[in-house]
């Protein structure tokens, strides 16, 4: 099936004015007005009192945390997400954080967490056949790309469709091909684990709203960071269009297809936004529990940032892409300029600090799986190049692909 490779050289988005410099661990306050004549936004729920100390102490307390060295930008103002988190994509830095580890509702940014595990499972020529039965238990209002059954795709179609469109019917039959849903939501867990992606519980494969499935920004990026690593995954989150496979006519005849557009809005542009310069994926979700979630990658120069935000509370429907653009400014801006307040930590398998991880499961007794292979003798590391005959033309250059966990800080549980 052909795909319309992702044309990513964009308009570089405007830095989002009025910065405001505030101490080092800044308590939750209250958003000033919109600015457009609009209200305040209704003050957010409050964060646990603590949280995961996973990848350094100040990532579990609440409130925002940065320390901002001399010449460093202030974080911008208008951030409303319950929880939001800055790092940089190669050293695993954390630049900033505002609750990092609360445990929230995830939406479809569970997806990534899903391919992350799954993808390497399923080799994309695979061809397969839909049945009834695999598309029964795609949650009502589900975001779909339009699986038919008794209709033949390959992993790449639907893989196509899930990153894109979000298709929860495309996830259910990826689940099916991968043992069912029960075997995936176990598999997942499991992943999550490996990734020391521990304020992470798993309940459904699409991240559809589903009681006590949660995970936190330090987990979505923890995760965005891994399937980063993935030739497949990088590709499919950079593709901005692609042509989906319709209903097979009569014997003989060309297979129709329709097109499919990425609902990544920094991406596209898609919905009155402006495309991000830099930006590469990776996903976005919004049901009724989770609010809207987001999580991208970018590079600008040497330098490719992670942001992920959760359930902006401001209204309008664009209000996690912009905030994650604002954050993306910033990160850019602050990189060399600020101390960084903790780190994303490497998968168990990967982790070689003599002290071992602070990370321990929230789930009693639930066994550990193991790591997955490296895509190349080089080990494992932040590949963002994104390669395979979709090329990413950023600013006059491309990804670059560092196949290594960079050295870590040796540090304890209890340091920042």
């Amino acid at each position: 099936m052909s795909v319309k490779k992702t044309a990513l050289t964009v308009l570089s988005a405007a830095l989002l004015p009025v910065l405001l410099a505030g101490p080092v661990h800044a308590a939750p306050s209250p958003p000033p007005a919109d600015g457009k004549g609009g209200v305040r936004a209704p003050a957010q729920p409050a964060p646990p009192a603590s949280m995961s100390i996973v990848g350094g102490a100040a990532l579990g307390r609440p409130g925002t945390q940065v320390n901002l060295l001399p010449g460093a930008p202030a974080l911008p103002t208008e951030l409303t997400g319950r929880s939001w988190i800055v790092a940089d994509a190669e050293s695993g830095e954390v630049l900033a954080a505002h609750n990092a580890h609360w445990r929230l509702p995830p939406a479809s940014t569970m997806k990534m967490l899903f391919a992350d595990t799954v993808l390497p499972a399923l080799p994309k020529e695979q061809l397969h056949k839909v049945t009834d039965a695999e598309l029964q238990g795609v949650g009502s209002g589900s975001s779909l790309v339009g699986v038919k059954e008794d209709q033949e795709y390959s992993v790449h179609d639907l893989w196509l469709g899930v990153f894109l469109m979000s298709g929860n019917d495309a996830v259910h039959v990826l689940a099916a091909m991968n043992g069912g849903v029960a075997k995936t939501v176990s598999d997942m867990q499991a992943h999550a684990e490996e990734l020391q992606a521990l304020d992470t519980h798993v309940v459904s494969p699409d991240g559809y709203d589903a009681p006590g499935q949660v995970s936190s920004a330090y987990d979505l990026t923890l995760i965005a960071r891994s399937g980063m690593q993935k030739k497949d995954f990088r590709e499919y989150a950079a593709t901005a269009t692609a042509q989906f496979p319709g209903a097979a006519g009569a014997a003989g005849a060309q297979r129709p297809t329709f097109g499919i557009q990425n609902t990544n809005r920094l991406l596209t542009g898609a919905h009155g936004m402006t495309p991000y310069k830099g930006v590469a994926g990776v996903k976005n979700g919004n049901t009724t529990m989770a609010g809207s979630t987001f999580t991208g990658v970018a590079q600008r120069g040497d330098r490719k940032l992670l942001v992920t935000v959760m359930n902006p509370s401001a209204g309008g429907a664009n209000s996690v892409y912009e905030e994650t653009a604002a954050l993306f400014d910033w990160g850019f801006a602050a990189a060399g300029k600020v101390r960084p307040v903790g780190e994303l930590v490497p998968p168990k398998s990967a982790d070689t600090t003599p002290h071992g991880s602070p990370a321990q499961s929230h789930d009693e007794g639930r066994p550990t799986a193991a790591a997955a292979a490296p895509e190349s003798a080089g080990g494992f590391g932040m590949a963002l190049g994104v390669t395979g005959g979709v090329l990413a033309a950023l600013a006059g250059g491309a990804f670059l692909v560092n196949r290594r966990w960079p050295k870590r800080a040796r540090r304890t549980a209890g340091q920042d």
